[in-house]
């Protein structure tokens, strides 16, 4: 028996480590990743930072357009000078003009400041008038017009103030550049401070500039975007019209019906690049074929709801197609192995299932086209001035009107500051149809989904 000498093995691998023990390479990729995500949380913090700004932006600009200066006075409707016949007849009233009612505005207000002991620091006391906005003639005729019964009587009128006073009030002008200002000076602004203390003179919501119609470069403070609103609703309700049932059809054929061959190959790119076109295209398109062939009305609100369409329809096209691409294929092949017919097992079931997607892709493209403003540059409803209601429906289709986005970016580009004040307040009012027409979406997707 010879003698063993315990062995203890080979030695330990040069380099080889425990499982539970984090090697420089592990190191490595766990700061990547570390990394990788403080990059991603950077981004996100980075992008709501400049989404808060610009809606800080619009919110603190745009406000102030929403609040205007209004100025409170007495005024006598004098008989005499409003209807010498006495007869009350619309025709001998609508006969007097502006002319004839800006005196009794005039000395209404001259009137006021007198009895609140005010003094008119002007050698002509009918200076104090630019005070007032160039339209308080114009409503106070129009009051008159719509309630002759009023003549004769001394009634209370809410009036317009100027421009310049308003912006005094909201922070927008000040006493030194009333210094190069020929429409206003520091006097008035003396006598707009003492009518504030007064009680004739107050700054408060306007319900004019939502509901009201848009005004000369001269008389800002009367401008509203009503008219505009109504402009855009019948330019949407064509869109909605034409590119829901077109985009639609032509999807469920294209992606259920249609031969797979080099002709859809073609149709599915031209498509695809249609919806890359920038949408200036398609106004040029619009113009040369729907205003300088058709011949359709410039402006007209039809035109624009035809040139938006052009401009939907691949959004809507492509939308609705990925809708019908994600129902499985064994709907279609359990419905056509129970007897149904192809027409059958696209429209009673593959399409039920793809309607939340496809109401989703054409309120997003609504919401795209409600927002376009350069395809309405080229058919005019930029230069237009919205300034009446329509008078009937074949009439908001067809008569000259404009549209909330050419609107906001017609005061844009008007040179009185207190247009751009209302550029800004009426991106608020788009904001708010573009969200609600995007939480409609939300909506509807969550009310029709289904899930299999």
């Amino acid at each position: 028996m010879s003698d063993f000498t315990a062995d203890n093995g080979p030695a330990k691998a040069a380099g080889k480590s425990s499982l539970f023990t984090q090697t420089a390479r592990t190191k490595r990729r766990n700061a990547a990743e570390t990394r990788f995500k403080v990059y991603g949380i950077g981004a996100i913090a980075l992008g709501l930072f400049f989404l808060v700004a610009l809606l800080f932006s619009i919110i603190t600009n745009g406000i102030p357009a929403f609040k205007q200066t209004f100025v409170t006075i007495p005024v006598e409707l004098t008989e005499a000078k409003l209807d010498k016949n006495g007869n009350r007849d619309p025709a001998d009233l609508a006969k007097v003009t502006t002319f004839g009612y800006k005196p009794l505005v005039t000395n209404a207000l001259v009137a006021a400041l007198k009895e609140q002991g005010i003094e008119i620091p002007f050698a002509k006391e009918k200076d104090v008038e630019d005070i007032l906005s160039s339209s308080v003639a114009a409503q106070v005729r129009d009051t008159v017009l719509a309630n002759p019964d009023l003549i004769g009587q001394t009634v209370d009128f809410r009036l317009l103030a100027s421009s310049r006073v308003d912006g005094y009030f909201k922070g927008r002008v000040t006493r030194d550049s009333l210094a190069r200002d020929k429409n206003l000076d520091a006097e008035h602004l003396d006598v707009a401070d003492a009518m504030v203390k007064a009680g004739l003179m107050k700054t408060s919501f306007n319900p004019a500039f939502i509901f009201g119609s848009d005004a000369s470069e001269s008389r800002p403070e009367q401008a509203g975007i009503g008219v505009s609103m109504v402009g855009s609703f019948f330019m949407m309700m064509v869109v909605l019209v034409l590119s829901l049932p077109i985009g639609v059809a032509a999807s469920i054929y294209l992606e259920e019906f249609a031969p797979q061959n080099k002709w859809t190959d073609l149709i599915e790119v031209n498509i695809s690049n249609l919806a890359a076109v920038p949408s200036i295209v398609f106004g040029i398109l619009g113009l040369a074929v729907f205003i300088q062939f058709a011949h359709l009305p410039m402006s007209a609100p039809l035109v624009g709801g035809l040139v938006l369409t052009l401009m939907t329809l691949p959004t809507i096209i492509i939308s609705t197609r990925a809708s019908l691409k994600a129902v499985p294929p064994s709907i279609r092949d359990a419905a056509l192995g129970v007897g149904a017919s192809k027409m059958q097992s696209v429209f009673h079931h593959v399409l039920p299932l793809a309607m939340p997607g496809i109401l989703t892709g054409t309120i997003i493209g609504l919401a795209q086209a409600l927002g376009e403003t350069a395809p309405l540059l080229l058919i005019g409803m930029v230069g237009f001035i919205a300034s009446n209601m329509p008078d009937g429906i074949a009439a908001g289709f067809l008569s000259p009107n404009s549209a909330m986005p050419a609107q906001i970016y017609e005061w844009a580009k008007r040179a009185d500051p207190a247009y751009y004040e209302r550029a800004w307040g009426g991106i608020i009012i788009l904001l708010l149809f573009l969200m609600t027409m995007n939480i409609i979406a939300v909506i509807l997707r969550r009310r029709f989904e289904r899930r299999w």
